[in-house]
């Protein structure tokens, strides 16, 4: 469960980080209510999970989630490079990250 949880908190960091680029610097009401309401999930979430998961792994996985994340909706939304040197360096996170979830024994 904790997992699941270290995932969705990554998923929340996702949504925050894309959410400020459309905050305009916390100027835009909307756009900045909804990106602190997912500031606290994600910090939240990740709270949670490190009571079983250890510290360095989890805050590890957590930015490796919101790194990936992203870096591929700003491909999707902003129209940010897709140069393969950036989708290797993108991968090559996701490896780090599955490492840590293989190699972690939780407490």
């Amino acid at each position: 469960m904790a997992w699941i949880l270290l995932v969705l908190a990554g998923l929340a960091e996702v949504v925050w980080a894309v959410g400020l680029k459309y905050t305009e610097g916390f100027t835009r009401v909307a756009p900045s209510v909804v990106t602190i309401v997912f500031m606290v999930i994600s910090v939240w979430l990740l709270a949670v999970a490190l009571r079983t998961i250890p510290l360095g792994t989890g805050y590890a996985v957590w930015v490796g989630i919101g790194a990936v994340g992203t870096a591929i909706a700003g491909m999707i939304l902003f129209g940010e490079s897709k140069s393969v040197a950036r989708l290797v360096c993108i991968l090559l996170i996701v490896a780090g990250i599955v490492g840590l979830k293989l190699t972690t024994q939780e407490s």
